[in-house]
């Protein structure tokens, strides 16, 4: 028995589920190149909930898994699980430079969760498409 393509899991990350901006991919190419460990690439994570609505993160990886999407970037993979790009989905990842130095940037979360850009536990706002409590 075949399994129908549309049943069949995709294991590329597109532009359509999460937007990585120049400045992003050009930071996570160079942190991979920096590393002094053989890496596979950078894995982003994300867990928790309540109060603070989900967390985003990144973190080197030594291998990759069958339940990850891949991005391909210039010069880095991006690995996601499938449960993760659930919560990622309509992210857009990006790379900001300020004054204490530069930080990565999950913008548009709460379009990727459904959520409604406030903490109905603590009343406080986000940022414009950011995730978490102020």
């Amino acid at each position: 028995m075949s399994v129908p393509a549309e049943a069949m899991f995709v294991n590329t990350l597109s532009k359509e589920d999460v937007t990585i901006t120049e400045a992003a991919e050009k930071k996570l190419a160079e942190l991979l190149n920096e590393a002094e460990e053989d890496l596979a690439g950078i894995r982003v994570y994300v867990s928790g909930g309540g109060c603070g609505g989900m967390q985003y993160g990144m973190t080197f990886t030594e291998a990759g898994t069958d339940f990850d999407v891949v991005y391909k970037g210039n010069g880095f993979d991006l690995f996601v699980d499938s449960v993760a790009l659930a919560f990622l989905r309509g992210v857009e990842i990006d790379y900001v430079e300020k004054q204490m130095g530069g930080s990565f940037v999950f913008n548009n979360v709460f379009a990727a969760t459904g959520g409604s850009g406030t903490c109905g536990a603590c009343g406080a706002r986000t940022g414009p498409g950011g995730g978490g409590c102020a």
